[in-house]
């Protein structure tokens, strides 16, 4: 559709329209999710599928279980969740710039500032830390939702659209809308129905209702930005927690990123026509595929991280710690490097030429600061296909 017209809601459609009085022609109707369970039949054709991503998701689960230090394998995976997620809202960044941004993060001087683009995908890499590191002990809820938000929207474009604060404002998806969501007099009826959804333990499996609360955070879209963003990093939160999941190990981002167009025409076509089982047959054929090139990377990161400590002859444990830190960020300066191990500027840059001269890292050009990067450790996180 060209914008939002309520003739294309049919009779199965998921929620009401109502008016948004004095709008413009594409935003003159909004959209109104009822609250979820949905009264949607599970189809059978669906239970080999679901089996299957339970299955996969188990054997991902099972190789970071019992790691001694899981971060070695959660840290890559989660650069590569900020890059992409960021990326379908349309942050792109160069990923050795990103990184180069994160070892010395600076704030944006005006809303044109690249610095705006780097901030965004170094702010979703920080909320999703938060959540690994227990959410400041804040549990699943709207409370928790906004602080998400507040993270997200620190220091960049649209931070002075009430970081962390529900809108008070009516917002669209696209221009010319293909998509209004409710209007902000409906905002709390469903975001309190919402979060009480969250809470119910019984119904659909576990790693289905997070897919059906993903598309019930999208059609609410309660921040006047950055919902997206908040929403993957929501996905990513319930399906480790209601699978019993050791870490948040899958990500979804990527899989959405490759089929965009079909994510979101899947997405409105809940709100038009209840087509639940389309849109779950898609997110579990998505669980299948991200967690299958989840475990390579994962297989080959643990490899890599093998390989790098048998090279250390010396059994140095500032050696070990720093290979180890390679894995949270694959670049590094000497100046990081002396902050991160508490050592002189000396010593940090003698040990990473002795990196340097087992192979490990690289001298990175045309930079100030002495600075080397792990091309093994980079292409694993973000080449396109292992």
């Amino acid at each position: 559709m060209a914008f939002m017209d309520a003739t294309d809601f049919g009779e199965t459609r998921t929620g009401r329209l109502v008016p948004v009085p004095g709008a413009p022609p594409d935003v003159q109707r909004a959209f109104v999710p009822n609250p979820l369970s949905p009264s949607w039949k599970w189809p059978s054709h669906l239970w080999p599928l679901l089996l299957e991503a339970h299955t996969r998701l188990a054997r991902l689960d099972g190789i970071g279980k019992h790691l001694p230090n899981p971060e070695i394998l959660l840290t890559p995976l989660q650069r590569r969740e900020a890059q992409l997620s960021s990326q379908l809202e349309g942050t792109v960044t160069d990923p050795q710039q990103q990184v180069l941004f994160e070892v010395e993060p600076r704030n944006s001087a005006s809303p044109d500032d690249p610095n705006n683009a780097f901030r965004e995908v170094y702010n979703y890499r920080r909320a999703l830390r938060l959540l690994q590191a227990g959410a400041e002990g804040l549990p699943l809820s709207l409370r928790l939702i906004r602080r998400l938000h507040q993270v997200l929207m620190d220091g960049v474009r649209g931070s002075d659209r009430w970081p962390g604060e529900f809108r008070s404002t009516q917002n669209q998806i696209g221009r010319p809308a293909r998509f209004v969501p409710p209007p902000p007099q409906f905002l709390m009826e469903t975001l309190d129905s919402y979060e009480k959804y969250l809470h119910v333990g019984e119904g659909f499996d576990p790693l289905v209702r997070a897919f059906l609360a993903h598309y019930q955070f999208e059609a609410i879209h309660p921040f006047s930005d950055g919902n997206g963003r908040v929403a993957r990093l929501l996905l990513a939160l319930t399906i480790a927690e209601w699978c019993n999941l050791s870490g948040q190990w899958l990500h979804m981002s990527p899989f959405f990123e490759r089929r965009k167009r079909e994510y979101m025409d899947l997405l409105l076509g809940v709100s038009t026509h209840g087509r639940w089982d389309l849109w779950i047959q898609f997110c579990l054929e998505g669980v299948v595929a991200q967690a299958i090139d989840t475990e390579r990377r994962c297989t080959r990161l643990l490899e890599v991280h093998r390989d790098f400590r048998g090279r250390l002859k010396d059994g140095s444990v500032r050696l070990a710690t720093l290979v180890d830190d390679l894995f949270r960020s694959p670049i590094v300066t000497v100046k990081s490097v002396e902050k991160q191990l508490k050592v002189t500027y000396p010593t940090a840059h003698a040990d990473l030429k002795k990196l340097l001269a087992m192979g490990i890292v690289e001298p990175l050009k045309g930079r100030k600061l002495l600075t080397y990067f792990c091309p093994d450790i980079y292409r694993i996180t973000h080449a396109d296909d292992l």
